[in-house]
């Protein structure tokens, strides 16, 4: 007997001849225009860019679906009497026309979050300041390795909910969520995880507290079948115990736990009261530094009710490093060169600088979001001979590493670029044989490029040239 999906069904026929608005045209809304064209929704688009900014293919297909639509900064003031509002992650719901709009009685929510109510399967959920990605990759691999037919999205940039038909209920869909997605959600995933909280995306979240708040959506609605991953050598993750209403499982890589997993002496380790099981050595793996070791315990400890060990192990042995993360691009006359674009904070960079033993060339630098670069200052001076400076942020990572540069009496080689060119040429000289050239900006990329994927994309390109 074939799977009908009741909830999706109602929804479907709900949503004819409903007013619908999308606001953003982002990769999670784009998928919306034909699902909501085919349901009869009467849809009206929305974006704050001029329609110049708006690809033609898009453009065409708004007016040949008959959409009506508001382009530019002052859009959302047309923004009212609608059913349903899909809004992009970026456009947080504590707009005043948004609020308005719920106020008189219209849902607001997200492309993710309407996956989520209509999901007919388990649902692993990853967030966190650092390591999503990659940990959010690696337990759908696992899962796939296992035998389970898996649905990868969310954050990580593959919009689910047209995908809903497909899906089963012996399916898991797997998710990486930002606090963008999270804020305002009123459900939670069968299985949470948050690999760890520190200040991050300051310039568009209210203050540190709404960032955290949203967060912590990740769990706060599960029920006590629910299942919690927290990180515990974080103050404020290992404090989400407390308001946990399900199973916990803690892992760590400075602390022994009783219970969890952990990385004693460069070895993951599961434990069950008190009894510590060798899983593996972290020289068996591709992926370098401790940061990624605790991605490797936080997804043991994320499919370990539902995988062998063995095979989750055979897995990350395997398992390459994503996409512009500590992403290795070439060697040139005994210099390596490696592409962390994704490393858009200071804690992301202090990660990828803390891999690594060798001699650093770091090139650095970007969009402001309002972050604290004094926590990374002191391990650049220790660590990085040559530093090479980009994009908004240049000053002032230059002015907290020259302070802590002068307060433990030692030299750094310090360059301001006007391009990413410029950084490579200067990295390219300065660099010796046996030294590691890391391009990790530990700022966003928005002042300069499209996203941190355009920004390391052109990154490996003028890398590859050399």
């Amino acid at each position: 007997m074939s799977f009908e999906n009741q909830k999706l069904k109602e929804f479907n026929e709900y949503i004819k001849y409903r007013k619908v608005a999308i606001i953003g045209l982002g990769v999670s809304n784009l998928p919306l225009l034909d699902y909501l064209y085919e349901k009869k929704a009467q849809v009206t688009i929305f974006d704050d860019r001029t329609i110049d900014k708006v690809s033609k293919n898009i453009i065409d297909k708004i007016t040949t679906y008959g959409f009506e639509f508001y382009f530019g900064k002052d859009c959302l003031e047309k923004l009212k009497g609608f059913n349903i509002i899909f809004r992009s992650p970026s456009c947080l719901p504590t707009k005043a026309e948004l609020q308005e709009e719920m106020n008189r009685g219209a849902i607001v929510t997200t492309e993710v979050e309407m996956l989520m109510e209509m999901c007919p399967c388990k649902i692993i959920g990853v967030t966190g300041s650092d390591g999503k990605t990659t940990t959010t990759s690696m337990i759908s691999e696992i899962l796939q390795k296992a035998g389970y037919n898996t649905f990868l999205g969310g954050n990580i940039g593959t919009p689910l909910f047209t995908r809903l038909p497909e899906i089963k209920p012996d399916d898991i869909v797997v998710l990486e969520l930002s606090s963008f997605q999270l804020m305002n959600m009123k459900i939670s995933p069968d299985i949470a995880v948050i690999t760890n909280i520190t200040p991050n995306h300051l310039n568009i979240h209210k203050d540190y507290e709404e960032y955290i708040d949203s967060k912590k959506n990740i769990f706060k609605y599960q029920n006590e079948d629910g299942i919690l991953i927290l990180n515990y050598d974080n103050d404020i993750t290992r404090e989400c115990a407390k308001e946990a209403k399900g199973k916990v499982i803690f892992f760590s890589s400075k602390t022994k736990l009783d219970n969890g997993f952990i990385v004693d002496k460069d070895v993951v380790k599961e434990c069950e009261d008190k009894v510590r099981k060798h899983i593996l050595n972290v020289d068996e793996v591709i992926l370098r530094g401790n940061h990624n070791y605790q991605n490797i315990a936080t997804a043991l400890a994320t499919t370990k009710t539902l995988v062998d060990t063995d095979v989750a192990v055979q897995v990350i042995k395997e398992f390459k490093p994503v996409k512009h993360r500590i992403e290795f691009i070439k060697e040139i006359n005994g210099v390596k060169w490696y592409n962390d674009s994704a490393s858009s904070s200071p804690t992301r960079t202090l990660s990828g600088i803390n891999a690594f033993k060798e001699n650093i060339i770091l090139i650095a630098g970007g969009y402001d979001k309002n972050l604290d670069y004094g926590p990374l200052a002191k391990t650049i001076v220790q660590k990085v001979s040559t530093l090479i400076l980009i994009g908004q942020t240049a000053e002032k990572i230059f002015d907290v590493v020259k302070e802590e540069a002068d307060k433990q009496k030692k030299s750094i080689n310090i360059n301001i670029c006007d391009s990413l060119e410029q950084t490579v040429e200067i990295a390219k000289k300065s660099a010796k044989r046996g030294d590691i050239v890391l391009f990790s900006p530990a700022s966003a990329s928005f002042d300069m490029f499209k996203d941190f994927a355009d920004r390391g994309e052109k990154f490996k390109n003028l890398v590859n040239n050399i």
